[in-house]
């Protein structure tokens, strides 16, 4: 019998048909291992990078579970962005120059010595975060000083970096560890406000297949970045098996990486899961088998998806919680509404309980279509506090 089980899951996956929620946290490999025994699981595919990182699908393929997921040596690729940058270094991928810092004053010296603004990020995990792209050589130091301070979890080091420009992209592929699936590419909001301004968040809203790139460009960042990087990984010994995620920058020379993920990111996530065809749970199959040969061909469906973000008042800094989601529809065929941050009180009722609350998600022939959609379908939503942008999409859009 085909069933979807969740962990921990949601105030929407608590209500979705065909799945169950386990009574397990993400992070007890042990109880996840021996639920999978027992519910005689045959994919385990990780979201979060957390786990990743924490080497969850590494306990999980130990006992023979076939997950799609890179154990902790290639979640490295998210979790240590100094790594990251090594690894590009040597495997020759397009990125920019970059200086990393274990401590304050080095990070602070380098800073001087530079003489200009630097991009500056925390090496761990900051959900998105924990990088400021600095205007000034002050907002530079003030960033220094957070990261060090602990505000990102991760005080012990960062990357200081030369600033690109250009628009973003972001491409996925599918990987068993040899050969990779290309997805088609997305585009990305990270800040919080109208027009792109204020503090960087982990995505307001993305749209897709991006027309910044094309079959041409998308086989670039095939032989330039994605493949180079793999090779690097394996000569590294990993055996990466899962998303290999690339935010880059179009600069005036080519693509070049922001950042790798080692995951489904969101809100690029949503805005093209329903873009891709019934074959997706077969292709993850055979990565996690480390068969992407023998999987059928993940068709793709036309036409464009769309995705706003609703979060929760204050965020991406101190957020408001608890407040009850009303109007919030099942999915249909050309509008979705993924939860995230939500959870299901004991009376039945869904209140908000993270950052970013829903993605209202639609499709249609042409983005103007796809956003009309979109943001008629949000209006349905509510919640106190609720904060989304308008101009999602501003680069697609005619009206």
């Amino acid at each position: 019998m085909e069933q979807v089980w969740v962990s921990p899951g949601n105030g929407g996956t608590a209500e979705l048909p065909g799945c169950r929620q386990l009574g397990v946290g993400d992070s007890d490999a042990d109880a996840l291992v021996e639920v999978c025994r027992e519910l005689a699981i045959d994919l385990v595919v990780v979201g979060p990078e957390g786990p990743l990182a924490a080497g969850l699908a590494d306990r999980l393929r130990q006992a023979g579970v076939a997950v799609f997921g890179p154990g902790a040596d290639g979640a490295r690729l998210e979790a240590s962005k100094q790594w990251a940058k090594a690894l590009m270094r040597q495997a020759g991928v397009p990125t920019a120059g970059f200086w990393p810092a274990d401590s304050r004053s080095q990070a602070l010296a380098i800073l001087e010595e530079q003489g200009r603004p630097l991009v500056v990020k925390a090496d761990g995990l900051a959900a998105g975060k924990g990088v400021t792209v600095a205007e000034t050589l002050a907002e530079a130091r003030d960033a220094i000083e957070e990261i060090f301070a602990g505000r990102f979890g991760s005080g012990a080091s960062l990357v200081l970096e030369e600033r690109t420009h250009g628009p973003e992209v972001s491409v996925f592929a599918l990987t068993d560890g040899q050969r990779l699936v290309l997805l088609p590419p997305a585009q990305d909001h990270k800040r919080i406000g109208e027009g792109d301004t204020g503090p960087n968040t982990g995505g307001m809203g993305a749209y897709a297949p991006a027309p910044l790139l094309d079959q041409d460009g998308l086989e670039r960042v095939r032989r330039e970045v994605l493949e180079p990087t793999l090779h690097a990984l394996q000569a590294r010994g990993i055996d990466y098996r899962g998303v290999l995620y690339a935010g880059l920058m179009l600069t005036d020379s080519g693509p070049s990486v922001i950042e790798f993920n080692c995951r489904f990111g969101d809100p690029e996530c949503e805005t093209l899961m329903p873009l891709l065809g019934p074959e997706l749970a077969a292709v993850l199959f055979a990565c996690a088998q480390g068969r992407l040969d023998a999987a059928p061909a993940l068709s793709i469906r036309r036409g464009c998806s769309a995705c706003v973000i609703l979060a929760a008042e204050g965020y991406p800094g101190t957020i408001r919680q608890g407040d009850l989601l009303q109007g919030v529809q099942p999915p249909g065929p050309d509008l979705q509404m993924f939860h995230a941050g939500t959870r299901r009180e004991a009376d039945g009722s869904c209140v908000s309980s993270g950052g970013r609350v829903l993605a209202v998600v639609a499709q249609a022939e042409d983005f103007d279509a796809a956003f009309d959609r979109v943001y008629t379908g949000l209006e349905q939503v509510r919640f106190r506090g609720m904060t989304y942008r308008r101009d999602i999409g501003h680069q697609v859009r005619t009206r």
